[in-house]
């Protein structure tokens, strides 16, 4: 079941949640390979996906949907996308923040 879809300014993205409540988001493929990855999130329409000391990504306008679930799980998979191919796949915990906001430099 799709949760969220939404297209940005650096690509498109997609939360979607099986029936075990597990989450997986899937994204355009990013330069790189992730290093000590997490999602932060506070709960609401902003989350931030830290790859690596080079690469973040911010996802804005999260479907209100989508944000219990994202908020009640321990953990999402993330699947990079390339030329509709999966480029890579990679678990990553979710590390639940006060305000994803004042971790954003826009």
């Amino acid at each position: 079941m799709t949760i969220s879809n939404e297209v940005g300014q650096k690509g498109r993205y997609s939360i979607l949640q099986n029936a075990k409540g597990e989450i997986m988001l899937m994204m355009d493929s990013r330069i790189g390979g992730p290093e000590n990855p997490r999602f932060i999130y506070d709960g609401g329409a902003m989350a931030l996906l830290y790859r690596s000391q080079e690469s973040s990504v911010a996802f804005k306008n999260i479907d209100p949907g989508a944000r219990s679930p994202l908020k009640s799980v321990s953990e999402i998979l993330i699947v990079e996308i390339e030329n509709d191919d999966v480029e890579r796949e990679y678990l990553v915990p979710v590390r639940v923040v006060k305000d994803v906001n004042n971790l954003i430099i826009s």
